[in-house]
């Protein structure tokens, strides 16, 4: 009985780690595959649009793979290195399936986008996790009245 309820709460955990970044991607694969996305009206808007798009729509990507994989990577470098190239891996795959939907291609520019966004989220998350162990007392410390 107890082997049985650890293992559900393994399973519990895993999918709570894992579901979100799945989902993430079947939400990116699904617009990826769609031959017209629409657009602003206006070729400045439709760039900031399409560019804003990528560089959020992978950001959090690699966020919700940093959070999946905070229980088994401690060392903050390489989470954040890992979740950093799973997410440019699937952005390289996702250009690539593009290739394959009319319509549609893939471009070098969305993946420098990607890798911006990417590159933002683990660089806001490095320095909220500094901002919090700053604002953390140690040991034996107090913090002082407001």
């Amino acid at each position: 009985m107890i082997a049985r309820r650890q293992s559900l709460r393994t399973i519990k955990r895993f999918l709570w780690s894992w579901l979100p970044p799945l989902a993430w991607m079947g939400m990116l694969f699904y617009i990826s595959a769609q031959s017209d996305i629409p657009c602003p009206p206006g070729p400045f808007l439709q760039q900031v649009y399409e560019r804003g798009g990528h560089a959020l729509g992978y950001a959090m990507l690699a966020w919700l793979y940093l959070r999946a994989l905070r229980r088994t990577i401690h060392n903050g470098v390489v989470l954040r290195l890992v979740s950093a190239g799973l997410a440019v891996i699937y952005a390289l795959s996702d250009e690539y399936h593009q290739t394959f939907v009319p319509g549609r291609s893939g471009d070098l520019t969305d993946l420098l986008v990607d890798g911006v966004g990417i590159c933002g989220a683990m660089l806001l998350s490095w320095w909220l996790e500094r901002r919090r162990a700053i604002r953390r007392p140690t040991a034996g410390q107090q913090t002082p009245a407001r």
